[in-house]
């Protein structure tokens, strides 16, 4: 079977996200955490239908409560939130009758390269929440986290050396490997890799979606950074550039659109990142974390003119998923409409 992952631009069936669930991760910020996913489903449930997986027990009623009648509520052993990491890579096929048959790619979870004990449940919350679906499951034997890669939906992805590259990712494998894989799983003809993710990534070794994004074949937004002093200015200029001068696999150099402000918080005795870069892009919406911010309007403006005929969102949760290590996009998981 010949194997696609549509891009997130396209149609969703719906979104899925999990309920936070490891108290040691946002420690007094917790309630703040439970708040920002709860308002993250909501706005979503506007314009599609929304899922949100919890961990069985008094959480299930609080994430209800919280998220609202138009959130579905599905309990299942979790460890964690992310589900755009736990969570299944979706592709389409041909069924063999000619009809599109929609797949859960269910891909080997080892919390970020053996960081974040335990992670067992979260390696099954990929199938568990397939069979929940009623969507097939395939089961590759590979560790691949859905952040570290965007997709075109035409056969290119981009993804980050810093992240597939490591070695405590899948050492056995070479570069040609990876490659090799992406292209039987997910239909990833031409991989894009840039060297770096956030220079503050430490907790995913570098994912894509801090850094890159598609809108749509041929055009790329990318986080910048307008500050000569950070380690990201470098890192995201070279970033920026290597994009500038990679083609796809349509055969274009890519458009490349910068979002040119990398906004740092104070947050829980920690400074952290809040990349515009990590949105998420739904059947009519975009969805950006912000954090109040001078730039935050224009940055919305600039990622706004990349998705005409999308309603472009901000909402200040950044500061806290950030806290915990990621953004909107990372809490997210689309389900692609065949």
């Amino acid at each position: 079977m010949s194997l696609r992952m549509p891009a997130e631009f396209g149609p969703h069936e719906r979104t899925v996200l999990c309920w936070p669930a490891r108290e040691s991760l946002y420690g007094e910020l917790m309630s703040a955490a439970e708040d920002a996913h709860a308002q993250v489903a909501r706005v979503i449930a506007d314009f599609e239908p929304v899922s949100m997986i919890v961990q069985p027990g008094p959480a299930a009623a609080r994430a209800a409560e919280l998220c609202g009648g138009r959130v579905e509520i599905v309990e299942v052993p979790i460890d964690d939130s992310w589900f755009r990491d736990s969570g299944p890579i979706y592709v389409t096929g041909d069924d063999g009758t000619g009809a599109t048959e929609r797949i859960a790619t269910d891909w080997t979870f080892t919390g970020w390269g053996e960081k974040y004990a335990p992670w067992d449940q979260d390696d099954l919350a990929a199938k568990r929440w397939a069979e929940h679906a009623g969507h097939r499951v395939r089961e590759v034997p590979m560790v691949l986290e859905g952040g570290s890669l965007t997709v075109d939906g035409e056969g290119t992805l981009i993804t980050t050396i810093q992240c597939l590259m490591h070695p405590n990712r899948n050492p056995g494998l070479s570069k040609l490997d990876i490659e090799e894989r992406l292209a039987d799983e997910l239909g990833a003809t031409t991989v894009i890799w840039l060297p770096y993710g956030l220079a503050d990534d430490d907790d995913t070794d570098g994912h894509v979606d801090n850094v890159a994004v598609y809108a749509r074949p041929g055009t790329v937004v990318m986080q910048g950074c307008d500050d000569p002093a950070e380690p990201d200015w470098l890192r995201m200029g070279v970033n920026l550039r290597w994009a500038r001068g990679s083609t796809d696999a349509a055969g274009r150099l890519l458009d490349v659109v910068e979002i040119p402000v990398l906004p740092f918080v104070e947050i829980g005795g920690r400074r952290c990142p809040v990349p515009y870069g990590n949105f998420y892009v739904g059947n009519g919406f975009v969805l950006v974390p912000t954090m109040g911010h001078a730039a935050d309007g224009d940055m919305l403006a600039v990622i706004a003119e990349q998705f005409p005929g999308r309603e472009t969102i901000g909402l200040d949760v950044g500061p806290v998923l950030a806290y915990g290590g990621g953004g909107i996009h990372c809490i997210t998981q689309q389900v692609p409409a065949i």
